[in-house]
């Protein structure tokens, strides 16, 4: 088993009677919290149309985290990029990176991060999206670099400066064209768990070494509720649980406290497709995450492991990362 980083993916999520002002400061709040914790990165995800989720001005929400913070790298998990134009996706983040120099990653990926009707008032083509994403990376590849200074469309600022790009993929899709382009390879195993070992084999036997990268270079991206007691965690653990039965009823509403029984809420068969959907959720106090992170490890070996914890209360959900960080070095001290 080989040495990985942690790090924190948040979607800035809002809870039943909270406004999105203190997901915000919530936010933030964790931020601090990981980076003194010594995560390694920082990410938030693009989503729209959605009352549960308040991350889909990312770029902006980027800019506010990383002002708050000092040296924690902070990211997009990701930059849906058939959502935008190249161009000024690469302002965006050249922007970012002047401000916050070696600070901002951008992760990139092809899924709409919405319903279909909000896909296609971002003014979406699904007929064009597989052809799109690869060419809108080539092209910020272009506009960040300095060759692009002679060009007739220029990103300024953008261009010249080192933004790592990574793939992200929740399908075996991307896990391919991360591998051509030479680029790393982040999965969404918190939600996608059902291809994520195929997409890393696909990944690592076709990866191709470039000017960004020699070598694979993979992140998994997994549920963590920790607390200090089991039953604590699974109690805590509800909110997630409820949010995912949320998404199989298509309601988007905020999320929900903690309850004592999942049974009154779900169904037999929602239970099945939740559970199905969080194969890769790492709930229990410290010495279950301890044997979690371990069997995780020794079956994927990744280099990273980004941890999304959707916990209702504040500080419960800073304990958590707290639980992770020493659950990792205990891991990785044996």
């Amino acid at each position: 088993m080989k040495n990985f980083e942690i790090s924190v993916l948040d979607l800035a999520p809002v809870k039943q009677g909270k406004t999105v002002h203190d997901t915000f400061q919530d936010s933030l709040s964790l931020a601090n919290h990981t980076e003194n914790l010594d995560y390694k990165r920082f990410w938030l995800a693009e989503h729209h149309n959605m009352e549960s989720i308040a991350s889909s001005a990312t770029s902006v929400l980027i800019g506010f985290i990383a002002n708050g913070t000092k040296k924690i790298r902070v990211g997009s998990g990701g930059i849906m990029l058939p959502n935008h134009s190249s161009l000024v996706i690469a302002e965006q983040f050249g922007t970012l990176e002047s401000l916050f120099p070696g600070r901002i990653d951008l992760g990139l990926g092809r899924a709409p991060g919405t319903d279909g009707l909000t896909a296609q008032a971002l003014g979406r083509n699904p007929a064009i999206i597989n052809q799109q994403f690869p060419r809108q990376i080539l092209e910020l590849q272009k506009y960040f670099s300095k060759d692009n200074k002679d060009a007739l469309v220029r990103a300024i600022p953008g261009e010249g400066l080192d933004i790592p790009l990574y793939i992200l993929g929740s399908s075996t899709d991307s896990a391919f064209l991360a591998a051509e382009l030479g680029l790393p390879y982040a999965f969404a195993g918190h939600f996608a768990p059902e291809q994520m070992e195929m997409a890393f084999n696909i990944y690592r036997q076709n990866f191709e070494p470039s000017q960004y990268l020699d070598q694979p270079y993979i992140i998994a991206c997994v549920n963590g509720v920790a607390a200090e007691t089991s039953e604590e965690a699974h109690k805590i653990s509800t909110t997630l649980f409820q949010a995912f039965i949320n998404i199989v009823r298509n309601d988007r509403k905020p999320f929900a406290p903690p309850v004592d029984n999942m049974d009154n809420i779900w169904s037999p068969m929602e239970k099945s497709m939740v559970l199905q959907k969080l194969r890769y959720t790492f709930i229990g106090d410290q010495t279950e995450i301890e044997e979690k992170l371990k069997s995780f490890q020794e079956q994927f070996n990744v280099d990273e492991l980004m941890i999304n914890s959707h916990i209702y209360d504040h500080q419960k959900r800073l304990e958590s990362y707290h639980i992770f960080r020493n659950a990792k070095d205990s891991v990785l001290s044996v």
